[in-house]
């Protein structure tokens, strides 16, 4: 119950020093065990002291820094608790606090697991593999394997755990530790199906690789690994540190090999997917060039290789293109299929796609995501198979519904449990009329549509989340009437909120960068696209169309993403008359605009 409400020490973004997995009150409780009769080994006691002295320094640089009793590291106290502390940074604190939660985490469980062996356990050994064995409910290695000479028999031990849901046994993991080698360039045959088949056994194996890894076993088999092990990831996103969030991917994959052509490529993408976040640069092209060595090593085949480093290439290609891009225009769906070549790369990266955001955090998969993933992945695949891209190219917005308001031409308000959709004459600045109306009453904008027609009618749909629960559409609804009316001082209410609006937790230890405007001319056959990133604030989305609608351009699609304290909007716009921004003058006057929007106070 403790550890569902407080979480990992090791993982979260905002720890609780003293409640969570891994904390203090986890060595306290083992202290008084052994105080009581439970044997730990002499390293394991060393190994506690040293953990409870760091969380403990760590503790009393918060309560001095706070001037109070405090449990939970906040993200605005992380630097300058490590400056207290001296660690060179806050990255250099939050890494030691993840080693440190690590390594009582696993000491705990596994001194706990002996008190309460497996029902089921039985002295007379169960052979499992050559040399290794099953005994009283743990994996154990025959005392005289030669393991120096054997450099996959960790692999087996740790698939034979895994197939099992054992533990492997304290000496036999000592000795791995002590006498593993190095693995060889290239490895050894069979090596990679050895690798392959720990990691198809998915959740299972993940308290095995940690067993292995305390031992310092998996850079021993991936070098490359170092830099990501305990890596923290400190945004609001991702709840694991990178090399967790790894496993917890491959896991995922696990569960999603029948919709895959290639189980083992799938397993294979989602371990190294994140690689290079380990090092400079970006962690993208960083990873394709990590896995030119990683893969020829490993004894791929060359089609092989490029499969996952095309998996590794566009792991966020799937994700981005569906919440950031128009499904219903012909140049979306032809760039996917021209990225991804084959139908089987495509599923791949679907099931990569899932597995992945399921392993970031509850906050980077949803049923409307999981939706514009599908759509986007069976359009691609129509393409993919020979098929012509103007035969799927139907809209999810507006749909027969709102088609028929629109026709009536008069403005219409529908609302739903998350959502509005408002149908109004076009005029310039709809769009952003109604955005100051919903961030007038705290409405986080999830997602947004818009699409206008011939006949001079406008629609656009907004998926929402209140903070204060489920929503009360009345009073929403008679301002957006006001608004579309031109009987709100909209601009005048929006700035008194954003003078009373307190100020915002940081949720990344990274600030916002400086807003910026992006153009992309070929993201679309007939529209330009504009992406604009932005610090999240008051009215946000209300400023930027109200820039792009005063210099006369008209919103055909658009998207909204708000990640965490970044908002990344993306507009397919065209000009009055119909056609593409193509003049630079032009793009760089509503660059200007929308920038000079964003940065006013």
């Amino acid at each position: 119950e403790r550890y569902a409400k407080d979480g990992e020490v090791a993982f979260l973004l905002e720890p609780n020093l003293k409640e969570g997995l891994g904390g203090l009150r986890d060595i306290h409780a083992l202290h008084w065990a052994v105080m009581a009769g439970l044997e730990l080994s002499l390293e394991d006691r060393t190994q506690l002291v040293r953990c409870n002295e760091e969380l403990l320094k760590i503790r009393v640089a918060l309560h001095r820094h706070n001037a109070r009793a405090n449990e939970i590291l906040r993200l605005e106290d992380q630097a300058p608790v490590a400056q207290l502390c001296g660690y060179a940074s806050d990255d250099a604190l939050m890494a030691s606090l993840a080693e440190v939660g690590r390594e009582v985490a696993w000491i705990a469980d596994e001194a706990w697991a002996r008190l309460d062996p497996p029902a089921n356990r039985s002295p007379i050994p169960q052979p499992l593999a050559p040399g290794v064995q099953l005994i009283n409910g743990e994996v154990r290695l025959d005392d005289e394997v030669n393991i120096a000479d054997d450099p996959t028999l960790l692999l087996r031990v740790a698939t034979a755990a895994a197939r099992l849901r054992a533990r492997i046994d304290r000496e036999s993991l000592n000795r791995l530790g002590e006498l593993s080698p190095v693995w060889p360039d290239p490895w050894p045959a069979g090596a990679s199906d050895d690798l392959v088949a720990l990691l198809l056994e998915g959740a299972s194996a993940i308290p095995v690789l940690e067993s292995l890894d305390q031992r310092n076993l998996i850079v021993r088999v991936l070098p490359e690994w170092a830099p990501v092990r305990s890596k923290p990831q400190r945004n609001a996103f991702h709840r694991f540190t990178v090399d967790r969030h790894l496993w917890e991917t491959v896991a995922n994959a696990a569960e999603l090999v029948d919709r895959v052509a290639r189980p083992d490529l799938l397993v294979l993408g989602a371990l190294f997917h994140d690689l290079g976040k380990g090092y400079p640069g970006d962690h993208t092209e960083v990873g394709v060039e990590l896995f030119h060595t990683i893969g020829a090593r490993m004894g791929l085949s060359e089609s092989d290789q490029n499969i996952i480093r095309l998996l590794i290439q566009h792991h966020l290609l799937l994700a981005d293109t569906a919440t950031r891009r128009d499904l219903s225009d012909d140049a979306t769906i032809s760039m996917v299929a021209r990225e991804l070549e084959t139908t089987v790369v495509l599923d791949l990266l679907h099931a990569l796609t899932e597995s992945d955001s399921l392993a970031t955090g509850p906050s980077a998969w949803s049923q409307w995501k999981s939706e514009l993933v599908s759509l986007l992945v069976d359009r691609s695949r129509h393409v993919l198979g020979g098929g012509d891209v103007d035969e799927i190219l139907w809209r999810l917005f507006p749909d027969a519904s709102v088609l028929e308001l629109m026709a009536a031409g008069d403005i219409a308000i529908r609302t739903e449990k998350d959502r509005v959709t408002v149908v109004s004459p076009d005029k310039p600045g709809t769009f952003s009329k109604v955005s100051g109306v919903l961030s007038l009453y705290n409405m986080d904008v999830l997602g947004a549509e818009a699409h206008s027609d011939e006949q001079g009618m406008a629609a656009s749909e907004f998926r929402v989340a209140s903070q204060f629960g489920d929503i009360d559409w009345n009073p929403i609804v008679s301002n957006l009437q006001l608004a579309l009316s031109g009987r709100l001082a909209l601009d005048s209410r929006l700035a008194d909120r954003a003078a009373n609006a307190r100020p915002r937790r940081a949720t990344s230890a990274v600030a916002p960068a400086a807003p910026a405007v992006r153009f992309d001319d070929s993201a679309s056959s007939n529209a330009t696209f504009i992406e604009v990133r932005a610090p999240d604030m008051v009215g946000v989305l209300h400023r930027i169309t109200k820039a792009i609608a005063d210099l006369g351009l008209d919103i055909r699609h658009a998207r909204v993403l708000t990640l965490g304290s970044e908002v990344v909007d993306s507009f397919y716009v065209r000009e009055s008359g119909g056609g593409k921004v193509v003049d630079q003058v032009y793009k760089d006057e509503i660059s200007r605009a929308i920038l000079h929007a964003l940065t006013r106070n």
